[in-house]
């Protein structure tokens, strides 16, 4: 399993990667580590995950975080994250 996450300015995307799953760790923790290092590649706080976020990740394993998940002001629209298969 991999984890795309991408951040949108305008419905295009500005900045993209891909971070691959460790298959001997739990789902959960593998989900947390890929959120942190794309975070911290694209250089934004990691977003808080609003009741919507998780309904919508779980239904369709995809979230997308707007300015109502940061604390900081951003400078992008959307900050999307997608499981995708290998």
């Amino acid at each position: 399993m991999k984890l795309w996450g991408k951040i949108l300015i305008d419905n295009r995307i500005e900045k993209d990667m891909v971070v691959s799953f460790n298959e001997v760790i739990e789902y959960q923790e593998n989900l947390k580590t890929a959120i942190i290092e794309i975070c911290d590649n694209f250089d934004i706080e990691k977003p808080y995950w609003l009741p919507n976020n998780i309904k919508e990740f779980n239904q369709r394993g995809k979230a997308s975080f707007t300015k109502d998940n940061f604390i900081e002001v951003i400078n992008f629209d959307k900050f999307v994250i997608e499981e995708i298969e290998e």
